[in-house]
C-alpha cells in the first residue's frame, strides 16, 4: 500500500511548498480539498475545470515529485435542511466529480449528510436512539425521503463519470457505521463506498479490523484515513461516548483525536494494515492530522514514522512453503 496525506493541514503552505514537504517526508500520494469543510487551499476547482493546460501543469507538479492524487475531498452536508448550504455542498460535489474524471482521480470523498426532521426543519437532526418512537420515525423519513433519493442520483452520476465516492463514516451524519454504509450502498449502487477512518470507529466501540472485514468483503472500502483516537475511560464514566464538550477540552473529554500511534498501539495499527491487505484494499493510507496537543509538523511526522513501521508496501510473495 502507498502512504499519503490529506493536505488540508498544510493549508498555509503554497501548493509547491506543500508538495515539496510531502515528497521530502517520503510519502507517495496527496488527498486534496476541493470545497466544503476541507476548503480549496491547494486547488482552484473552477480554474482547473476550465483549462486543460492548467490541469496538465497542476498534475505535472505532482507527478514530477513522484506523487499521485489519491482522492479529491469535499466533505459537507448535501442534504442539509438549510437549502443554501445543501446547494453549495451539492455544487462542490458535482464539480469535484467532474474534475476527478478529467484528472483521472479515482475517488471523491465526502459525508453522507444529515437532513432535518421534516420539510420545515431549519437544522440537521441526527437521531441516535429508537425511543421515544418519534426518533425512529424521523430516521425512517430521513432515509426514505432525503438520503436514498439524493445518493441514488449522485451515485449514478459518479458512476457515469468513472468515479468512486468515499463516504466518511462520521458521527453527526446518517452514514457513520458499517451497517449504515452498506444499507446506503445496497439502496444505491457500488460507486458508493467508504472512506474508512478508524478514529471514528474506536470511540463508537467498533473494532476497525472487524469493520475492515465487513466492508472489505463487499469491496466497499474506496479510501482510507489514518487517524487515531485516545479514549479516557475516567472521562467516559462522566460524560459518555457522545461527549459534547469541545475538542479543545482535552483534559475532560471522553475521547480525543490523536496522531497515529498515540491512541492505539503499533500492534493494533499493524493489524489494521494487514486486514486492509487481506480483505482487498491495496490503495492509499492517507494521514489525517487533527491532534490537539501536537504541532502540525510533529504530529504529521509521528504518523509518517509509525505508519512506515507497519505498512505493507510490496506485493505478497508466492507461497513457496505450501
Amino acid at each position: 500500500m502507498k502512504l499519503g496525506v490529506f493536505t488540508v493541514l498544510f493549508g498555509e503552505k503554497s501548493f509547491e511548498d506543500m508538495l515539496d514537504y510531502v515528497q521530502a517526508s517520503g510519502l507517495d500520494a496527496v488527498e486534496i480539498g476541493t470545497g466544503g469543510n476541507p476548503g480549496t487551499a491547494h486547488c482552484n476547482v473552477d480554474e482547473l475545470l476550465a483549462s486543460e493546460e492548467k490541469r496538465k501543469i497542476y498534475l505535472d507538479k505532482i507527478h514530477s515529485r513522484g506523487l499521485t492524487i489519491s482522492a479529491f475531498s469535499c466533505h459537507d452536508n448535501p442534504v442539509s435542511p438549510n437549502q443554501a448550504h445543501a446547494e453549495s455542498s451539492h455544487e462542490a460535489f458535482v464539480k469535484t466529480v467532474k474534475l476527478a474524471e478529467l484528472m483521472n482521480v479515482p475517488v471523491v470523498n465526502t459525508f453522507s449528510g444529515t437532513p432535518g426532521s421534516n420539510e420545515q426543519s431549519k437544522y440537521p437532526n441526527w437521531p441516535v436512539t429508537p425511543w421515544p418512537t418519534e426518533y425512529s420515525d424521523i430516521l425512517d423519513w430521513q432515509w426514505e425521503n432525503k438520503l436514498i433519493p439524493y445518493w441514488k442520483e449522485q451515485g449514478q452520476f459518479a458512476k457515469d463519470h468513472g468515479v468512486k465516492i468515499g463516504l466518511e463514516l462520521h458521527a453527526g451524519f446518517l452514514v457513520h457505521t458499517p451497517y449504515t454504509m452498506l444499507k446506503l450502498r445496497e439502496a444505491t449502487n457500488d460507486a458508493i463506498g467508504a472512506n474508512l477512518d478508524p478514529s471514528h470507529l474506536w470511540w463508537q466501540g467498533i473494532d476497525p479490523v472487524a469493520a475492515i472485514k465487513i466492508l472489505g468483503k463487499q469491496n466497499a472500502i474506496h479510501h482510507f484515513h489514518a487517524k487515531d483516537t485516545y479514549i479516557d475511560q475516567e472521562n467516559v464514566n462522566m460524560y459518555g461516548l457522545t461527549d459534547m464538550q469541545p475538542y479543545s477540552s482535552v483534559q475532560s473529554r471522553a475521547w480525543t483525536f490523536r496522531s497515529v500511534g498515540y491512541g492505539h498501539s503499533e500492534k493494533e495499527w499493524s493489524d489494521i494494515v494487514s486486514a486492509l491487505r487481506t480483505y482487498g484494499y491495496d490503495y492509499v493510507i492517507s494521514i489525517e492530522h487533527e491532534d490537539p496537543i501536537m504541532s502540525v509538523d510533529e504530529g504529521f511526522q509521528a504518523a509518517v514514522k509509525n505508519l512506515k513501521d507497519v505498512n505493507i508496501k510490496e506485493a505478497p510473495a508466492q507461497m513457496w512453503w505450501a
